[in-house]
């Protein structure tokens, strides 16, 4: 039986970004990450072991968003790439980072990358 560990509107005040200002000053980040694993162990011993601590989901984004990088894709990857080497009972991840009122030179409120990878 599989199932989704979910984790949605983490925020983060990080410093990414191609213009210096960004890499400086920073700016606001939104993260959403939804893994796919095998709950069968979980729903019927009822233990942790058996499922996707969210706890460690959310040290990984944070730790990657800690890193500054130019480009959201490259925080995307590391993330998605540190959980499936991190996770073994992961078995898909879906992730999406959104910067918050992003410098366009106009109005809008996030800029969002969304990635999905699968074992």
């Amino acid at each position: 039986m599989t199932g989704r560990v979910a984790l949605e509107g983490l925020e983060f005040h990080a410093f990414h970004g191609v213009y210096p200002h960004e890499r400086e000053s920073g700016n606001w980040f939104e993260v959403d990450i939804a893994v796919e694993t095998d709950f069968t162990q979980a729903a019927f011993q009822d233990d942790l072991s058996g499922t996707v601590n969210y706890e460690s989901l959310f040290r990984i984004i944070k730790d990657e968003m800690e890193k500054p990088s130019k480009l959201l894709e490259t925080v995307a990857g590391k993330i998605v790439d540190d959980i499936l080497r991190e996770l073994p009972v992961v078995l898909s991840v879906e992730l999406r980072i959104s910067k918050i009122n992003p410098p366009i030179g106009g109005k809008c409120k996030r800029a969002t990358i969304e990635i999905f990878k699968k074992r």
